[in-house]
C-alpha cells in the first residue's frame, strides 16, 4: 500500500519578504515516537514530512491529518528524505537498513526523537533511566516518587506517550523518560539532570555488530553531555558498568548503589534488612520486608528511584512513602489472581533471559514457569540453576519451541507444549497445585503468536479468568 499525503500548507515555499524557507524536518517511522516527533516539530514551525515504509496505524494517520502534517506509507520518497535538513529517525530502524545507509551516504543529519524533545524542554528538570532489564518498573516508581511529593511530573518514553508528544501537548516541570540505547545513539545535546543506568546485559546484540563493548558505549551516552551540576546514578554490582567506568570519565556526581555491602560514601545499600539511600546528609530509611516491589532486583530499582527523589530534594517521608505504596506495571510481574490456591502472574513484558532470570529469582513459591516466543538467540543456560531450584513444569507457548527443550528439559521434571495462549494456561494450571504460582515469563519476543507483549499479558489474563 502507498499513500501520499500533501498539504498546500506545509509545502516548501520560496523565500520571500525577506523571510527564510521553514527548515525542512523528515520524520522517519509512524509509531508514538515519529507521530509525538512530528507534532512536536510543527508546533516549533518546521516544515514536517512523515516517511514509514509499513502501514500507519489508523489513529496515528488521523492524527496527522487533524495537524496538516504531510506524510507517506508504504514506500519512500528518497528526494524528500535525502533533501531534508534533517532527519529524526524511529529508534527500530536499524542502521543496517537500506535506508539508513543511503541516509548516511547522503550525510543528513540524524537526531532521535529524544533529542528533538530536549531542544524544547531544556527549563525542566529531566531524569532519564536506561538499562537492559528493569527500566520500565524504576521509571514508573520514579515517577510516582514524583507525584507523591506534589510534583508536576510526567512519564514519558518507552513506557507511554512519546517525550516530543508531552513537550508538544502538555510541557511538565519535570520529565520522567525511559529511554533505550537506540533512542540514545542518535542524540547530540541531550542532557538529564539526573542519569540512571541500572544494568547492562547482552540484549539487541544484532544492531551493535554482536559486539558486547558497543551495546555498553551506547548505555553510557546517557551521560555524555552531563556536567558537574548533573547526577549519574549506577549500580556499582554491574560487572560491566563497573568495567566500562574504569575506562570512561563520568564528568556528573557519580552516586553508586548496591546490595553487597553498606557504603561509606553518599549512596544506596542495604543494610540489616533496611534500604539505605544516604544523600544530603538525610538519610532515607526503610525496611525491606515494607518494600511495594518485591524481589533482589526490585532492591535495585527501588534505590534507584528513591535515590532521583533526593537529588530533587524531595522529602524523605514522601519517599518512604512512595517506596511502601508503588503498584506493579501491568504486564511486569502482575499479580492476576488466585485460584483454587494457585498463584498466577504476568510478567509479559520479560522479553530476554535476564528478564525471566529476575523474576525467577523473586520467586518464593514452586513455579509453574509458561515461556516462549520469538527466540532472539537465547542463552537459555543462565537460568539452569532456578529452574532446578524453583520450577515444576514449563508450558512451552511458541511455534519453535525446540530451543527451550534442548536447554531446559533436564532440569525440570514437566515439559509441555503448547502454541495458543488458553492452551498454555490450561497446561500449567493442570500442572500447579495448591500454594504454586503458574508464572507467565516468556524471555522471548511475542511476534510469532501475538501483535506484542501487552497482547500477550491480556490474553494470559483472560484464560485464567476462564478457568
Amino acid at each position: 500500500m502507498r499513500t501520499n499525503i500533501t498539504y498546500d500548507a506545509l509545502a516548501p515555499a520560496a523565500s520571500a519578504g525577506g523571510f527564510p524557507v521553514k527548515r525542512s524536518l523528515v520524520v522517519l517511522g509512524a509509531g508514538e515516537s515519529g507521530i509525538g516527533a512530528a507534532l512536536l516539530a510543527k508546533q516549533q514551525g518546521y516544515d514536517v514530512f512523515v516517511s514509514d515504509g509499513g502501514v500507519i496505524k489508523d489513529i496515528y494517520r488521523q492524527e496527522l491529518a487533524v495537524n496538516n502534517i504531510s506524510f507517506e506509507e508504504g514506500h519512500h520518497s528518497w528526494d524528500k528524505i535525502l533533501g531534508a535538513d534533517e532527519i529524526v529517525k524511529s529508534p527500530g530502524i536499524p542502521e543496517k537498513s537500506d535506508l539508513m545507509k543511503k541516509v548516511r551516504e547522503k550525510q543528513v543529519p540524524v537526531i532521535s526523537e529524544i533529542e528533538l524533545a530536549y531542544r524544547f524542554s531544556k527549563d525542566a528538570r529531566i531524569i532519564a533511566i536506561t538499562g537492559s532489564n528493569g527500566k520500565s518498573t524504576t521509571t514508573a516508581l520514579t515517577y510516582h516518587i514524583f507525584k507523591t511529593a506534589g510534583l508536576n511530573a510526567a512519564m514519558v518514553g518507552n513506557i507511554g506517550i512519546s517525550y516530543a508528544r508531552q513537550v508538544a501537548t502538555a510541557p511538565a516541570e519535570y520529565y520522567i523518560i525511559e529511554v533505550s540505547s537506540f533512542q540514545l545513539d542518535d542524540i547530540t545535546s541531550f542532557k538529564p539532570d539526573v542519569a540512571i543506568l541500572l544494568n547492562i546485559t547482552p540484549d539487541h546484540l544484532d544492531r551493535y555488530d554482536y559486539k558486547m563493548e558497543n551495546y555498553v558505549a551506547s548505555k553510557f551516552r546517557i551521560a555524555m553531555n552531563q556536567t558537574k551540576e548533573d547526577y549519574f546514578i549506577y549500580c556499582m554490582d554491574d560487572p560491566e558498568i563497573m568495567s566500562h567506568l574504569s575506562k570512561q570519565t563520568i564528568y556528573s556526581t557519580s552516586i553508586p548503589f548496591t546490595i553487597m555491602e553498606p557504603l561509606k560514601k553518599e549512596g544506596g545499600f542495604i543494610a540489616n534488612d533496611q534500604l539505605n539511600i544516604q544523600l544530603n546528609d538525610d538519610p532515607v530509611i526503610v525496611s525491606i520486608y515494607d518494600l511495594a516491589l518485591k524481589g533482589k532486583h526490585n532492591l535495585y530499582n527501588s534505590m534507584a528511584a528513591g535515590i532521583a527523589g533526593k537529588t530533587m530534594d524531595i522529602r524523605k517521608e514522601k519517599i518512604r512513602e512512595s517506596l511502601t505504596s508503588f503498584k506493579s506495571l501491568e504486564h511486569r510481574m502482575e499479580y492476576v489472581t488466585t485460584v483454587r490456591g494457585v498463584d498466577f502472574i504476568n510478567d509479559s513484558k520479560a522479553t530476554n533471559v535476564n528478564s525471566l532470570w529476575f523474576a525467577l529469582e523473586s520467586m518464593e513459591q514452586p513455579v509453574i514457569l509458561i515461556m516462549g516466543g520469538v527466540d532472539k538467540g537465547n542463552d537459555y543456560t543462565a537460568i539452569q540453576d532456578l529452574v532446578k531450584e524453583k520450577v515444576k513444569g514449563i508450558v512451552c507457548l511458541g511455534v519453535d519451541n525446540q530451543p527451550i527443550q534442548d536447554a531446559l528439559t533436564a532440569f525440570t521434571p514437566n515439559m509441555v507444549n503448547t502454541s495458543a495462549m488458553k492452551d498454555a494456561v490450561q497446561e500449567a494450571f493442570k500442572l500447579a497445585t495448591k500454594g504454586d504460582v503458574v508464572l507467565l515469563s516468556p524471555a522471548c519476543a511475542s511476534f510469532d503468536l501475538f501483535k506484542n507483549y501487552e497482547d500477550r499479558g491480556k490474553q494470559f489474563k483472560e484464560a485464567v479468568r476462564e478457568l
